[in-house]
């Protein structure tokens, strides 16, 4: 309980200490409320809970005490835009810290280069933010979507194998496909068909007779594999459509825990993962996962993670640059490497993007939990695993 009181009392510290120049000022800006509030409110929680580990709860890096501060952009690109050039020049913080949603992000790139202050993307997943809309004050601890896509293809894809995609008929959904197609074309396996549906698709009978047709006289082992965000749950929509009459499987990558629920019907079904809380092994998880759960009677999840590990970035490279000031902090992070709940990440050189572990897992059903636990197959190292470089600066 002691640790409990402490946690809120600095949070209530950094809400309610007015800043002085000294301070060490960082914006978050998230979609606090709006259809991302679940994510936004995990990026919350990490955030803080990284900045107390990685300041050994005394929220001061090199003498500066910490000023978190927050802006909500209910997932809307303009109110991004305005947050981020507020906190920029009104506040005038050292350096930034978002957002949710892929679109609001991408609207807040080109504020960064207007204000020449760096802004760490956490945890917006669209390639195009370290890709063809990247600038050099932006960095990214989230993961992309290329490599949510490439580890699954690494995860199930094998000579023998034939797989079909289902996706989403926007960015997040033909991006992914794209970067797993190409991923799968090295792992030996076919790939049959590609299905997209309106995001907001809640009927996939006609979509998924099209992939059964795709796959049923196929030889070995056959796949659909599903990526997708939001509501819909196409997953348990296909499974009820009995895909296993022609021998065809399922599977997904990783998701919030909430979302894990669904996939209780599916054992057996392998994917890869960003995060699952009881899958990496380092004295960083550990406490995240004692301390989450002694605060909020449950473990951490996907997005805590993400907030965790810009926390650790950030306190990472103003110690490391032992400044504030925007060329030594790029300088900096340039190539560093810093730790987080998943383990050691790499901010690479050329485009920022920080490089980091996946997980291939397996679904198993364990009646003491709400949600399916995801069981380690493989730790997908970032050398197991080629992401491209996409910008064209």
């Amino acid at each position: 309980m002691r640790k409990i009181a402490i946690f809120a009392g600095v949070a209530a510290a950094l809400a309610a200490a007015p800043a002085s120049a000294d301070d060490l000022k960082i914006a978050l800006i998230y979609g606090k409320t709006g259809p991302l509030e679940a994510y936004a409110k995990q990026t919350e929680t990490g955030l803080r809970m990284g900045l107390e580990y990685a300041t050994k709860n005394t929220m001061m890096v090199d003498g500066r005490k910490i000023v978190l501060i927050t802006k909500d952009d209910q997932g809307k690109p303009d109110l991004a835009k305005a947050a981020l050039a507020e906190a920029y020049q009104d506040d005038k913080v050292d350096l930034a810290i978002g957002t949710t949603a892929s679109g609001a992000a991408l609207a807040m790139l080109p504020i960064a280069e207007e204000n020449k202050k760096v802004l760490i993307v956490e945890p917006a997943v669209a390639d195009a933010i370290t890709g063809e809309k990247w600038n050099r004050y932006i960095f990214r601890t989230g993961r992309n979507s290329s490599q949510d896509a490439i580890s699954n293809a690494v995860a199930i894809g094998k000579p023998g194998v034939t797989i079909a995609t289902l996706g989403q008929d926007f960015a997040f959904g033909r991006d992914g496909v794209a970067a797993f197609k190409e991923a799968l074309a090295k792992t030996g396996a076919t790939l049959a068909a590609e299905e997209y549906v309106p995001p907001g698709t809640t009927d996939f009978t006609a979509a998924g007779q099209r992939l059964f047709d795709a796959l049923k006289d196929k030889p070995g082992k056959k796949i659909i594999w599903v990526i997708w965000a939001g509501g819909g749950d196409p997953l348990t929509k296909i499974q009820d459509m009995d895909p296993k009459r022609y021998g065809i499987e399922l599977s997904s990558g990783g998701n919030i825990l909430p979302a894990l629920a669904a996939y209780k019907r599916l054992p057996g079904m392998e994917g890869a993962t960003y995060y699952y809380y009881a899958i990496p092994k380092n004295p960083i998880n550990d406490w995240l996962v004692a301390e989450h759960k002694k605060r909020f009677n449950a473990p951490p999840d996907f997005f805590t993670a993400g907030g965790f590990a810009a926390a650790m970035a950030a306190v990472t490279a103003v110690q490391k640059a032992k400044s504030t000031d925007t060329e030594k902090l790029i300088a900096a992070m340039e190539g560093m490497e810093f730790d987080t709940p998943k383990g050691k990440m790499i901010f690479r050189k050329e485009d920022h993007q920080a490089l980091q572990s996946m997980y291939h897992f397996k679904v198993k059903v364990d009646p003491n939990l709400a949600w399916a636990d995801n069981e380690l197959v493989r730790e997908l190292k970032i050398e197991d695993m080629q992401i491209p470089i996409k910008n064209k600066r």
